[in-house]
């Protein structure tokens, strides 16, 4: 699999043979079974789709934010609601431009963890991340135990 969106090339293997030797590097948490070539496949796959989705979620959130910028002077007369209005929807949309950007570094990191072998591996502790909640959020890189911690600071 390569993946070429915003500069950044990610490979992660294709064969099952390398996939396996990377699975057996993920750790995972006491009671849950070691990863599986097809497990950190369907990952890497998932986290592909969701690559090309947000490039092009982000190709169209910027042209309308350009679009915006670009009218934004176009008010003449208009009055301060509308202003306001025009004001808010520039925010909004810069909003979710910059949330696709920073959801598409994440997803990219994750792939990049997969390839390097670090995938499950809490970045903050060093501990298990946890195979299920991989599965259902690929781009997790703390354990729960650690982002519970990070959030009450």
């Amino acid at each position: 699999m390569v993946n070429d969106s915003l500069s950044s090339t990610v490979v992660v293997p294709d064969d099952t043979k390398e996939l396996s030797r990377l699975a057996k590097l993920f750790p995972v948490r006491d009671g849950e079974k070691p990863w599986t070539a097809r497990e950190v496949k369907d990952v890497a796959d998932d986290l592909v789709s969701d690559i090309d989705r947000l490039t092009s979620e982000l190709a169209v959130a910027d042209a309308e934010l350009s679009d915006l910028l670009r009218n934004s002077g176009d008010g003449a007369g208009d009055d301060q609601a509308d202003s306001g209005s025009s004001a808010l929807e520039r925010e909004q949309e810069l909003t979710l431009v910059n949330n696709t950007r920073d959801m598409l570094a994440q997803t990219q990191h994750a792939l990049q963890r997969i390839s390097a072998g670090s995938f499950a591996t809490c970045e903050s502790c060093g501990k298990a991340i946890g195979k299920a909640r991989l599965q259902a959020f690929p781009r997790a890189t703390l354990c729960v135990e650690c982002k519970q911690r990070e959030e009450r600071r």
